[in-house]
């Protein structure tokens, strides 16, 4: 391989951010159903990891899913409740939604927490998971880690956004 200049790639370590195996209420896919018209209707919530020289760290992202603008972002070195509960939080004061915004996630016990929960039913949001192992909306930010590898400011819209 030396001679011809060729490099072996190496997979690279995959990292599981959704734990599902929990007794947590587990609620109906609303945003499967959904017809978007307009910004805050649907929030999407997922956690990726980005590999760091020597370590890994944790971005809760959410996604207003019309205009697939970042409303919330967290950063943390673990995978604690407190992660997206902290973008959660970022999303509600930059954004304000009304009551009956739908937010949708995988199935992961930050999710299911009872502190996640109680935030979002405060603001009198509507709680909605994905299916095992099939992420419909998920599929949107899965982008993001790339984007950000490439140097792109994850603050601005996605091109070709509304």
């Amino acid at each position: 391989m030396r001679e011809d200049n060729l490099l072996a790639v190496q997979p690279r370590a995959f990292v599981v951010t959704t734990d599902s195996q929990h007794e947590l209420e587990v609620y109906l896919n609303l945003a499967s159903r959904m017809k978007l018209t307009g910004i805050n209707q649907l929030w999407v919530a997922d956690i990726t990891y980005i590999r760091l020289h020597r370590e890994f760290v944790y971005l809760a992202v959410i996604l207003d899913a019309y205009s697939r603008k970042v409303v919330g972002w967290e950063l943390d070195r673990t995978l604690a409740a407190r992660l997206p509960i902290t973008a959660l939080e970022k999303a509600i004061a930059e954004r304000g939604p009304a009551p009956g915004l739908v937010h949708h996630s995988d199935r992961g016990v930050q999710y299911a927490s009872g502190d996640y929960v109680r935030i979002l039913s405060h603001h009198r949001m509507i709680p909605s998971m994905s299916r095992p192992a099939q992420s419909l909306r998920q599929c949107q930010l899965r982008k993001l880690p790339e984007d950000s590898k490439a140097g792109r400011d994850l603050r601005q819209p996605v091109s070709g956004s509304r």
